[in-house]
């Protein structure tokens, strides 16, 4: 079973390919973590997964999307995460977490999506969006603030600083959110960067300061720890961003340390056209890993172990990630290893819930056993 195999990513091992992919749950105070994550946690964290990655987090205020972001940027945002997630995780069988580094570029200051989604007026209480050019993602949206170079020095710092929180909390493994038309995607995307400057035009030039950003952080994060990014590997529209882009791109990546790349796409522009289907951006997974021998992740329309197990199994990813279907059923993992008869580690106050017929093997341990 090709799906419960296990995965050394540099010193983190994860004990199957299952990845709890992250999930902005707009439930912050001021970038705080409250009760609401500590619950969605909790539930996530029994799920026996190999990796849970939180949410998009910010690492500054300016770059959350919604007021209601979950942020790192300070030590207020550390504090709340970090003593949070540690509670949580006392309580639970061992699990490897990450977090999912975000800044939402030209996407920041919106309401949160049972709201409308629609960008927040500063006199409503919003914040002037940076981007690296100054284009709302709709005409009827305020423009942000183009970037200048103080901006992008704060902007690279702030992602290090990030990770150096992310390292004192205890956390397991980064992944740099360079997809769905947040910050260093609009500087991928010819549909979101104008610039005439070094950090504009050329391929060369577009993925210049992402991956100044990525350098940064893997400098910043210990040489132990796994870093991983995700793209959006085509923007869905004539023009944008390509899977051939996004090659390169991951090519580079890799040559500079990236321990995986999470093949996303869409997101940048309200002209995407996307053919949704089960596992659409699996052949992104494919040809990014065929094509630059990345570690790979794939996500989108996931759901079913069979689907799961196939996909790995032939080689096409490394790693599944879901974010929908855990929401939906948050022990997953266990029903697909009763499945495929594969084993899990959970709680043992849960063992009696397992059907009779299941194959299921649960795992031997202590609960808060690391």
């Amino acid at each position: 079973m090709a799906l419960f195999d296990s995965l050394d990513l540099r010193g983190v091992r994860l004990p199957n390919r299952i990845v709890v992919s992250p999930m902005c749950q707009y439930s912050a105070l001021d970038g705080c973590a409250g009760d609401w994550h500590s619950i969605h946690w909790g539930q996530l964290l029994l799920s026996s997964a190999g990796l849970f990655i939180i949410e998009a987090t910010a690492v500054t205020a300016q770059g959350r999307i919604t007021p209601g972001d979950l942020g790192l940027y300070d030590d207020a945002t550390e504090g709340a995460l970090g003593e949070r997630l540690a509670r949580v995780r006392r309580q639970a069988p061992p699990m490897k977490v990450g977090l999912q580094l975000a800044h939402a570029g030209r996407k920041a200051s919106s309401r949160a999506p049972w709201e409308g989604g629609q960008a927040i007026e500063p006199h409503e209480g919003g914040w002037t969006a940076i981007a690296p050019s100054p284009i709302a993602i709709r005409p009827t949206e305020p423009a942000p603030a183009a970037m200048d170079g103080a901006s992008l020095d704060a902007t690279r710092a702030a992602f290090a600083d990030t990770a150096r929180r992310a390292d004192r909390i205890g956390l397991d493994a980064l992944e740099i959110h360079m997809a769905h038309g947040y910050l260093l995607h609009e500087f991928l995307s010819p549909l979101a960067n104008a610039r005439g400057d070094a950090y504009g035009g050329s391929f060369q030039n577009r993925v210049r300061f992402p991956l100044e950003v990525f350098d940064a952080v893997r400098a910043a994060w210990p040489q132990d720890k796994p870093l991983g990014a995700r793209l959006s590997c085509t923007d869905w529209v004539e023009g944008g961003w390509t899977l051939d882009e996004s090659v390169e791109l991951a090519r580079r990546l890799v040559a500079r340390g990236a321990d995986w790349i999470d093949c996303s796409s869409g997101g940048g522009s309200p002209a995407q056209k996307i053919p949704l289907g089960p596992g659409y951006q699996v052949p992104f997974a494919r040809e990014i890993k065929r094509a630059t021998r990345a570690t790979t992740m794939a996500v989108g329309l996931i759901t079913e172990p069979a689907q799961a197990e196939a996909i790995v199994a032939s080689g096409d990813a490394d790693l599944i990630a879901m974010a929908r279907a855990f929401l939906w059923n948050p022990r997953w993992p266990w029903h697909a290893a009763a499945a495929l008869g594969g084993k899990v580690l959970a709680p043992r106050q849960y063992w009696r819930s397992v059907p009779h017929d299941a194959q299921t093997a649960f795992g031997e341990l202590k609960v808060g056993q690391r």
